[in-house]
């Protein structure tokens, strides 16, 4: 809300007074952008918001996983050990590829993978004024169905006056960040202008996984009283070590930053490593916003998104044969060779645009939405060899595989809460999705994935908010989501109809209480997410270090999370969260082959495990962050996170564990000012 300007001209005369009353007007803000896919005050959800100050205090680089790491339930994963270049994270045991991300209301999830790939966007922290996450199903958003938690990212907002910033940071591992921001303020209170720059480097603490990153972030907006155009354009370039292949579980004892990417032995029997294993990628992000102020309460906000990806990942191979790169053997001096060290790309070319929209209504009493969206993604992945020890009549860049896979995706969405009395609050929200994905081509292993999915899903959700003092509340909610396969999943199964994975359900019950006092806070949050024909990780992995999938019938999580806060003194802030729970497959049936050492057949055998843990599902997760100030300039911070043992796979077995691990740190913040 703002006010309308009023012009007056006065003559002063001694002992008068002028009385001026301003007449109330909406303004439309930054805000209206993630209003539609946030929840509320009064939303019976269990979510945290995480704003500027801290994530500008935690900022030293790394990827968004790692500024989020003391939210509950959260757990962050680097390749490269000091979480910059590849990094991804769970949140309740779910992974990153169920996890619906968001900025500025827009889907940043690959379509395909449903990843969002954090080294793609580097420094995006910088840009990133608030973040939302949504534990457990969450309200209707954009782009891949939630299906355990959601990120909503807004960017750096208006700044009223013109600023600029360079910023440089180093740290271990031959880490250095230095980025450049500057604004020109609200000018003419309509225009504004903002970008940043920025350059990341480091060589990571795994060998061979280091960083050369180079990202960019320009926005322009134009605002009158009642409607908002902003544009946005984020820019990533990165060049990434290869760390994505796990070590053996003897090799931990022996060298910790050992990596076996890119190793091969030369012709006297010396190990060496290739020095370009490495992952080269460009993603660029183009945006365009509008928001209305229409009569009475309605509000409307539209955008269009479009997204380009092209880049490779470049590996030495020992050994190859050359028919499975579609080539024939090669005669050199009258010996037959059938084996060739080389060195392949596997390239990847994508598009992916689309349209969002809502309606908003808006009173004391109802708060509701209408809105939607329409998604489109078409991308290429294609494998070319660069390089080989016996190249004998193949074309140069010789191209021994491409495919091409579509997908379409359109949701309708419609929720809202309402004031029933001054305590009680009850919410509502229904979505229909509908997914159309087409794979054609052949594989890297020259197996035709040829196929066509169909999909629709209606998730509905409900829930009730009870104001019980002005200190304390409690909610409950329910809600249902439904999520597709990714390619991995189809691909990994084709050829196979009893494989071909089937779509995941989930039904979520959430139930919370919320107490603040003067010196302290208190939360505590319940949850049940019951499964049908969940995908869990098998415990292998694709050539790309993704998890292969299998779905079991019946599987859940459930938990208590409970985030205390103390402030016992104006210069001493205590946090803490804590998650406990259990994460399980009701019927769990082991597939596996066995091979007879003595002549190496081998027998595909089974056996049942009956209910067993899910794997990297920790069953305690915990954090807390102690912060002094002694004086105004320095703060101290005490930080601490545990997280429980995870099994690789389903099996419980003792030697496919990550075993219980605590991390400490300590961070000391020096601010001042000086005068100019």
């Amino acid at each position: 809300i703002g006010y309308e300007t009023q012009t007056r001209d006065l003559i002063l005369k001694s002992d008068s007074t002028l009385d001026v009353i301003l007449k109330p007007v909406a303004v439309i803000t930054d805000d209206v952008i993630i209003s539609a896919t946030r929840a509320g005050e009064q939303a019976p959800l269990a979510y945290t918001n995480v704003t500027s100050d801290v994530l500008e205090e935690l900022n030293s680089g790394q990827d968004l996983p790692y500024l989020l790491s003391l939210t509950p339930s959260f757990v962050e994963t680097s390749e490269a050990g000091n979480g910059i270049g590849y990094t991804s994270m769970r949140i309740r045991g779910t992974d990153a590829s169920r996890i619906n991300v968001t900025i500025d209301g827009m889907p940043l999830n690959d379509p395909e993978s449903q990843q969002v790939f954090w080294v793609d966007l580097p420094d995006l922290a910088s840009s990133v004024d608030n973040i939302q996450i949504q534990r457990g199903v969450g309200t209707s958003s954009n782009g891949a169905g939630a299906f355990g938690a959601s990120i909503n990212i807004q960017t750096r907002g208006i700044e009223n006056e013109p600023f600029a910033e360079i910023n440089t940071s180093t740290g271990s591992f031959g880490t250095f960040k230095n980025n450049i921001t500057a604004g020109t303020g609200l000018l003419k209170e309509r225009f504004a202008f903002q970008m940043r720059y920025s350059d990341l480097r480091s060589k990571g603490f795994i060998e061979r996984t280091g960083s050369d990153h180079n990202s960019a972030f320009m926005s322009a907006l134009y605002r009158t009283g009642k409607s908002l155009l902003k544009a946005n354009i984020i820019l990533g370039k990165e060049h990434t070590g290869i760390g994505w292949w796990g070590v053996p579980k003897e090799m931990m004892n022996i060298d910790r930053r050992y990596n076996p990417a890119g190793e091969y032995t030369d012709e006297n029997g010396v190990t060496q490593y290739y020095d370009n294993e490495s992952d080269n990628y460009t993603q660029n992000h183009y945006q365009l916003i509008y928001s209305l102020k229409l009569p009475g309460s309605f509000s409307l906000h539209s955008a269009l998104h479009y997204t380009k990806g092209k880049g490779y990942y470049e590996e030495y191979k020992e050994d190859r044969s050359f028919a499975d790169y579609g080539l024939p053997p090669v005669l050199i001096g009258g010996t037959t060779f059938s084996e060739t060290d080389l060195i392949r790309r596997k390239w990847m070319s994508n598009d992916f645009y689309g349209l969002i929209y809502s309606l908003n209504y808006r009173n004391s009493r109802i708060e509701a939405t209408m809105g939607g969206g329409m998604n489109f993604y078409d991308g290429d992945h294609f494998g070319r060899i660069i390089w080989m020890k016996y190249p004998g009549t193949a074309d140069r860049d010789h191209q021994w595989y491409f495919n091409s896979g579509e997908k379409g995706e359109a949701n309708i969405y419609g929720k809202i809460s309402w004031s029933a009395s001054q305590k009680i609050s009850l919410f509502g929200d229904l979505q229909f999705r509908h997914i159309r994905y087409a794979l054609e081509g052949t594989d890297d292993d020259l197996k035709n994935i040829g196929q066509v999915h169909m999909f629709n899903f209606f998730n509905p959700k409900a829930g009730l908010f009870l104001s019980v003092a002005s200190n304390q509340a409690a909610y409950l909610s329910f809600s249902v989501a439904n999520r597709e396969p990714t390619r991995t999943d189809f691909k990994e199964a084709s050829g196979d109809s009893e494989a071909t994975p089937e779509a995941e359900r989930l039904f979520d019950t959430e139930a919370g209480y919320k107490l603040s006092l003067a010196k302290s806070s208190f939360a505590l949050n319940l949850y049940a997410m019951i499964y049908r024909d969940q995908l869990v990780p098998t415990g292998e992995l694709s050539n790309v270090g993704y998890s292969i999938m299998t779905n079991v019938e019946k599987s859940y999580r459930a938990g208590a999370e409970i985030i205390v806060g103390f402030k016992p003194a104006d210069f001493i802030t205590l946090d803490l969260s804590l998650t406990l729970s259990k994460n399980k497959i009701i019927d769990f049936t082991e597939h596996y082959i066995e091979y007879n050492t003595s002549d190496w057949s081998s027998e595909y055998k089974s056996r049942n495990l009956g209910m067993v843990d899910i794997a990297y599902s920790p069953s305690v997760i915990g954090s807390s962050d102690l912060s002094v100030k002694p004086i105004p300039e320095i703060e101290l911070h005490f930080i601490s996170k545990y997280v429980g043992k995870q099994y690789f796979d389903n099996t419980m077995n003792g030697e496919r564990m990550l075993d219980p691990y605590l991390v400490n740190n300590i961070m000391i913040d020096f601010e001042t000012e000086t005068k100019h």
